[in-house]
């Protein structure tokens, strides 16, 4: 198990800024404009400028969180994700890109959660997002679409099905702007949806989830990047 120290993380952002050309601030010292705010699961196996191919500042507006989620609590009131939705609305970003991976822990902690299978009692923190997700997981597994005794891919069918919901709700909340268009992907580093690792795949488009639409909306180069696990 990886293990670090002061020293390594000095060294490490040495590393960073000796690789830095000059100048490579100097168009977003000021204000940024990103391209995307992306809203991915903060698993550590998971890069979200490292999947979008991101070197320079100011393209990528990132937003972790354990699931992927897209809301959050004020109170009891469940609203958008302020880092999601602060670009959206002072930035003039109009996309968004929700991102699954397969293998969530969050989404098997909280199905673990729904079997009444957590080991012991979760820290506040992590039981508020797990609680959120419970009841997207519970709904999936009334989904006919998904086999909660298929070919062991429980898991990743209910990343999907997450994924989907998050773009759901997304679209349907008055506070994002109308303009917005919103994404779903599932970054795959398993092998479940092909045998390119490291791919996102394409899983929903602004709500459409139909194959041969989403196929229709990017280019013939890429249509092996649309796929899911739900038809």
């Amino acid at each position: 198990m990886p293990r670090t120290t002061l020293a390594e993380l000095l060294a490490r952002n040495r590393r960073h800024v000796e690789s830095l050309p000059e100048h490579h601030f100097s168009a977003v010292e000021e204000v940024q404009s990103p391209a995307m705010v992306s809203v991915c699961c903060s698993d550590s196996r998971v890069s979200q400028e490292g999947m979008w191919d991101v070197d320079e500042p100011g393209w990528l507006f990132s937003v972790a969180n354990i699931g992927n989620q897209t809301w959050d609590a004020v109170g009891d009131e469940r609203v958008v994700n302020g880092d999601v939705l602060y670009p959206l609305r002072y930035t003039e970003t109009d996309t968004a890109a929700v991102v699954g991976h397969t293998g969530c822990g969050a989404i098997t902690a909280t199905l673990d959660d729904v079997h009444g299978e957590t080991d012991g009692e979760l820290p506040p923190g992590i039981r508020q997002r797990v609680s959120w997700l419970r009841s997207v997981i519970e709904d999936g597994l009334d989904d006919p679409r998904i086999e909660a005794d298929g070919d062991g891919n429980l898991v990743d069918q209910l990343v999907e099905y997450n994924v989907d919901r998050q773009v759901a709700y997304l679209q349907s909340n008055e506070e994002v702007p109308d303009e917005t268009t919103v994404f779903g992907f599932v970054y795959d580093f398993q092998g479940v949806y092909g045998e390119t690792r490291g791919r996102c795949y394409l899983v929903n488009h602004d709500g459409e989830t139909d194959l041969e639409r989403l196929r229709e909306e990017v280019p013939d180069e890429y249509g092996t990047h649309v796929r899911r696990l739900l038809t």
